[in-house]
């Protein structure tokens, strides 16, 4: 099956789930990430601003800010495919952009990749090694190229597959954490 494939049948798949599920289950991963080591020890995260059907980051990001935690979000860069993470206090702080996504104002306090401690990295399938399928931008690979701190990705069950398409740059994550699943490759 083609990548293109794959994230077609993955996009099938997790707009079957309903709302009240997919909080209860964003709820679960949730309540896993909070215990671990990484979430602990991190004073500044990157995430993005999720859209349905991801895992909810709305509460993550509210949980981050409740524990004085920095949030930063990225901010695609089209003519270059790059991201540049910005510093976001509120949600006002994020409106509308390429493809509808919610990225930071590009006004905003850019922060550069060294002192984000924990890089949440989003994907549409992924296996137990840690490889994930993108949503076919390239951006978080070309950005992984050159990160080298902690990063996790959050997933429901039926985004980990036995294997997903793996290209020579392609970078795996080091902690997928599902619905009573956790995946340290």
């Amino acid at each position: 099956m083609s990548k293109k494939e794959l994230r077609q049948n993955m996009v099938l798949k997790l707009n079957k789930l309903d709302r009240k599920q997919y909080k209860e289950r964003s709820s679960i991963i949730h309540q896993t990430l909070y215990q671990t080591d990484n979430w602990k020890a991190a004073t500044m995260i990157g995430i993005t601003i999720s859209r349905f059907p991801e895992v909810d980051t709305y509460e993550i990001i509210r949980k981050a800010w409740s524990e004085g935690k920095k949030v930063t979000a990225p901010r695609c860069i089209h003519k270059t495919r790059e991201m540049h993470f910005h510093l976001i206090k509120s949600f006002n702080d994020v409106s509308p952009s390429y493809f509808d996504l919610l990225e930071p104002e590009p006004s905003l306090e850019r922060v550069e990749p060294g002192r984000i401690d924990l890089l949440f990295v989003p994907g549409l399938a992924f296996d137990s090694k840690g490889f994930r399928l993108g949503y076919g931008g390239g951006y978080f690979d070309r950005f992984l190229s050159y990160y080298n701190g902690n990063t996790i990705s959050l997933c429901f069950t039926e985004q980990v597959l036995d294997a997903v398409p793996v290209e020579a740059h392609d970078l795996p994550v080091k902690r997928i954490i599902g619905e009573g699943l956790t995946l340290k490759p």
